[in-house]
């Protein structure tokens, strides 16, 4: 107290002057109209510049919101695009038909789970993601993983609300791939060098293609359906013994950037596997 008392003594020239500078102010406020108006119109100015950042600041906080609520929007459209696919490849198939008119339509199985990526390690080769969606939320081991530009990776563990997903950037993933033009098919995985590039290996010698040719899921699996985008022939060449291609991928998807993704959930997936696996011990 003695020390604010000392303060206040020793700056006492400078709060008079300032207390005798905001009477003057109000008196001239008060007392004069033209002063009023223009002390008015300029604390107007500045509070409206204030309310105008304010509220682009909130504008910009909703972005986020409105962000995911579009990338779920375009997760559906995707669905209903593949869906209308489906129905247009049973209707060629069936063209000569009689009973092709009165073809039902064909539900697809999938459904998307978005997510946020809240830790994404890709500077190594045991690389992973983390994203906050898990079993409370639908997430299961195995399912598919898909960006708005294509495939990302497979789902390896759950917990409540996190899950880990094995990038298409680690050796131990391979998907099954094919070409987009023709149905030729091989097996897709990353060489632990470039993020940008992956390898189509096992492409038939006879396979039919071009640079820039695109690169989609075969639907082999019960992982990922088919026709999902992985990204472009960049370049290609010949196995030793001459009987494969092993084509070179540019990735569409650009893991350095990834914040959110989308889950796949495919209903009869369990049921599949089981199916393959009772058939497997058949054999």
């Amino acid at each position: 107290m003695q020390k604010l008392l000392e303060f206040l003594i020793g700056k006492r020239h400078w709060i008079l002057f300032f207390l005798l500078e905001i009477v003057s102010c109000m008196l001239l406020y008060h007392n004069h109209a033209y002063q009023r108006n223009l002390m008015f119109s300029s604390s107007s100015t500045i509070i409206g510049h204030i309310l105008s950042v304010s509220g682009s600041a909130k504008s910009y906080m909703g972005l986020r919101e409105e962000n995911n609520a579009l990338f779920e929007q375009n997760g559906q459209l995707e669905l209903q695009v593949m869906e209308l696919q489906q129905e247009i490849d049973l209707l060629k198939a069936h063209a000569l038909s009689y009973d092709s008119l009165f073809t039902d339509s064909v539900a697809l199985p999938y459904h998307y789970i978005t997510a946020e990526i809240v830790n994404n390690r890709i500077a190594g080769l045991s690389n992973y993601i983390t994203i906050n969606k898990g079993s409370r939320h639908g997430v299961q081991p195995d399912m598919g993983v898909v960006s708005t530009r294509g495939i990302v990776g497979v789902v390896s563990t759950v917990s409540e609300h996190f899950s880990v997903v094995i990038p298409l950037l680690n050796p131990k993933l391979r998907i099954s791939s094919r070409l987009q033009r023709g149905s030729f098919y091989g097996s897709l995985s990353w060489d632990g060098r470039d993020t940008r590039y992956a390898y189509l290996e096992e492409l038939p010698r006879h396979a039919v293609f071009e640079e820039g040719d695109t690169v989609v899921t075969s639907g082999y699996s019960a992982v990922f359906p088919p026709g999902v985008m992985i990204g472009t022939v960049a370049e290609f060449d010949e196995k030793r013994d001459y009987t494969f291609y092993s084509l070179k991928v540019k990735l569409s998807t650009d893991f350095t950037t990834l914040k959110v993704v989308r889950v796949i959930r495919n209903d009869y997936q369990q049921e599949r596997i089981e199916v393959e696996k009772e058939a497997q011990k058949n054999d």
